[in-house]
């Protein structure tokens, strides 16, 4: 009687939003006031608030670490996938010149991109960025990787062939001093000067020369990335350093440019020389840069080449998921690819349907076990409730590597088939590297997951339901399927999501047992982000396995009801 009292007096007592609603009525009378003065209204907000920001900040370690180890991760996956910068980030004016190049016609740029292919070249070659470009459009094209390396050898030699005619024209063009005082400012190099007499400070940044970017533009350009890279990169001293051969190229550029109206008006440092060298430059070797490339390779020549260049120049890409669907970007949009490279469909429906199987495999054999589970006495069940946890206790590889050496045509299964005459010597069944040795051993690995929530779910039925229908005349699979089978359908629900959810990600097991026909995509969504280095790719591909599960617990949610779920 006392516990009635209790728990009634318990479930009436007042709460804060009691208190609230209490305080609003009488708002309408007049402002109650709290012990110290204050509204009580707004003192009960207040201490909400601090209940509420105590509670969060429990919570916060956990919001923390999820965010950073399963959000951010999953964000960054997905950012890749359409992330595509390195192109127009390293060939930034040739992207640029190609936006205006009819990819659909039959002829190849002209001699201006070219030229702009060139100035790019010459600076990914010194940051080491033509390499991995190469490697970025040689998913998209075989061979492109091995043209960057190439052309990246030998692009210099095209800038040296002006660098060696001005030098040899005038000793003043040899020297870096001497470039410095045309491009930096005086201030600039008042401040370099008095940096090289104490070099343990921060050397300064290089500032140019007002107005010489009017006189000299091309050169002004290339003569500040120059100096970027030898003060910020190689952290080297500016004053000492003789420009790259691309600084040649500019200049004699703009020295021959049509308009030399702003040349013949310089009078800044060095104007002589700049003058002498504009008479001298008119006379120079010139250097046809489209046929250097095609010198270097002829594979410039490939019309080919620089449509994929032009396809793949923009900042974000679907280029990714195309191929992750067997699919590819093409001049005139997504089109398919040839049959014999389609793999990725394939993969995508094998681990379905071979996930499905190793669940229903799970289910069947994993259902009489947590059934005799669950109706032995507590002592015997919990024995064997040790025997299902126990290959917890063994590395995932070793359990793996044994059922290798198990199924091989020389191993135990065969020999015991043998042995009992069920299976002819010159016979042996194939059981290794194939759809059925995944689904044998992912099922032995998978099925402590089944077990354990069905053996939590079957233990909570009352075995007096079914004696109450034997009662009425049921026969023992009456009384089974009719009310004691729905009673374990939550268990059901919470053991196959689990070990599908589980199946569809494995690949170790897949990769030692698969063979060519048992693998998973998780197999090859591991071979891009560790071997191949295609991470957009996997990134790609794995976006759509996470789709393709999202779409999967929404169907079974939408079907049986998530809420039905139950662990126990």
């Amino acid at each position: 009687m006392s516990d009635i009292k209790n728990a009634t007096t318990a479930d009436t007592a007042p709460t804060p939003d009691d208190a609230l609603r209490t305080a609003d009525v009488a708002q309408k009378k007049g402002p109650v006031l709290a012990a110290d003065g204050k509204p009580l209204k707004k003192s009960l907000n207040r201490a909400l608030r601090l209940q509420k920001m105590r509670a969060l900040a429990l919570i916060a370690p956990l919001l923390i670490f999820v965010l950073v180890t399963f959000i951010a991760p999953i964000a960054d996956m997905l950012f890749r996938s359409v992330e595509n910068e390195i192109v127009s980030e390293t060939l930034p004016k040739t992207t640029a010149a190609l936006a205006r190049w009819d990819a659909k016609g039959d002829t190849i740029p002209d001699e201006t991109i070219f030229e702009a292919l060139y100035d790019d070249m010459f600076f990914a070659q010194e940051s080491k960025l033509h390499t991995r470009l190469g490697s970025r459009l040689n998913y998209e094209q075989t061979g492109v990787s091995s043209l960057f390396r190439k052309s990246g050898r030998r692009v210099e030699d095209m800038g040296e062939v002006y660098q060696d005619q001005f030098e040899d024209f005038d000793d003043f063009w040899k020297t870096g001093e001497n470039w410095n005082s045309i491009m930096g400012s005086d201030e600039w190099l008042a401040e370099m000067q008095a940096w090289n007499a104490n070099p343990d400070d921060r050397q300064p940044r290089f500032v140019l020369r007002k107005g010489i970017e009017d006189v000299l533009p091309a050169t002004t350009e290339s003569y500040e990335r120059f100096a970027e890279f030898v003060q910020v990169k190689d952290e080297d001293n500016l004053l000492k350093e003789d420009p790259w051969a691309i600084v040649y190229s500019s200049l004699y550029a703009d020295l021959t440019r049509a308009d030399t109206a702003a040349i013949s008006a310089y009078n800044g440092p060095a104007a002589a020389q700049i003058k002498a060298a504009a008479v001298a430059a008119a006379g120079f070797e010139t250097v046809n840069l489209s046929e250097a490339f095609f010198d270097i390779d002829k594979d410039w020549g490939d019309i080919d080449v620089w449509r994929t260049i032009k396809i793949y120049s923009p900042k974000f890409t679907n280029g990714y998921f195309l191929n992750a669907i067997d699919m590819q970007k093409s001049i005139d949009g997504p089109e398919m690819r040839p049959e014999n490279e389609r793999i990725y469909g394939i993969l995508f429906w094998r681990t379905m349907v071979m996930s499905v199987s190793i669940t229903l495999s799970c289910i069947l054999l994993g259902y009489p076990v947590a059934w005799i589970l669950a109706n032995l006495p507590t002592r015997s069940a919990n024995l064997l409730l040790i025997l299902v946890l126990l290959p917890f206790w063994t590395s995932l590889l070793v359990r793996t590597s044994a059922w290798k050496v198990m199924l091989q045509q020389q191993g135990v299964i065969n020999d015991t088939l043998v042995w009992l005459g069920l299976v002819a010597n010159d016979d042996r069944l194939v059981l290794i590297n194939n759809q059925t040795g995944t689904i044998i051993a992912m099922t032995h690995i998978l099925l402590p997951f089944m077990i354990l929530p069905l053996y939590s779910v079957m233990q909570t039925i009352q075995p007096t339901y079914l004696r109450a229908a034997k009662s009425l005349g049921a026969t023992n699979w009456t009384a089974f399927w009719r009310v004691y089978f729905p009673q374990s359908i939550p268990g059901i629900g919470a053991g196959s999501i689990l070990v599908f959810i589980l199946a569809i990600g494995y690949y170790i097991t897949p990769e030692i047992v698969g063979g060519t026909s048992g693998t998973f995509i998780s197999n090859r969504i591991a071979y891009h982000i560790s071997s191949s280095l295609n991470w957009g790719l996997g990134a790609a591909l794995g976006a759509i396995l996470l789709a393709a599960v999202l779409l999967l617990y929404y169907a079974y949610d939408k079907i049986v009801g998530i809420d039905n779920v139950k662990l126990g």
